[in-house]
């Protein structure tokens, strides 16, 4: 099992009036770090996951400790927790140096947009994501 990094940078627009990253803002540091994990698929064609089409099912944080701004980069380490023929789930740990500020996962599904309804994984995908699966 493998887990992929993301060095994430943070914007002051992340903050909230507290000073510290907005909850919302998780979201699209999360995001940040799935597209940057998910571009890995396919290198030659770049981005088959998003090509053929994908849609986020739901997204699930536990926010642990604060999040403040600062010039250096957080730590997202992310890896696939589960995968079905339909969805694949991405978990996510969110680090400023030794603390651990958030654990979170998103459920994503493969979706085709030219007719408007679910698809499956695709081989190709499925062996890209068992690379990075982690069980239990």
């Amino acid at each position: 099992m493998t887990r992929h990094l993301y060095r994430c940078p943070l914007r002051w627009a992340d903050m909230d009036v507290y000073g510290i990253v907005n909850n919302v803002m998780y979201l699209r540091l999360l995001e940040e770090a799935r597209v940057d994990f998910i571009f890995r698929m396919a290198p030659t064609d770049g981005d088959a996951f998003f090509r053929d089409g994908s849609v986020v099912v739901r997204n699930e944080i536990d926010y642990l400790d604060r999040l403040t701004h600062r010039h250096e980069p957080v730590d997202i380490e992310l890896w696939v927790s589960d995968l079905r023929s339909a969805t694949v789930t991405v978990s996510y740990e969110v680090r400023d140096g030794d603390r651990l500020c958030a654990r979170a996962s998103t459920v994503m599904a493969p979706f085709d947009y030219r007719k408007n309804r679910p698809r499956r994984l695709t081989d190709a995908e499925v062996g890209f994501f068992e690379k990075y699966r982690e069980v239990g």
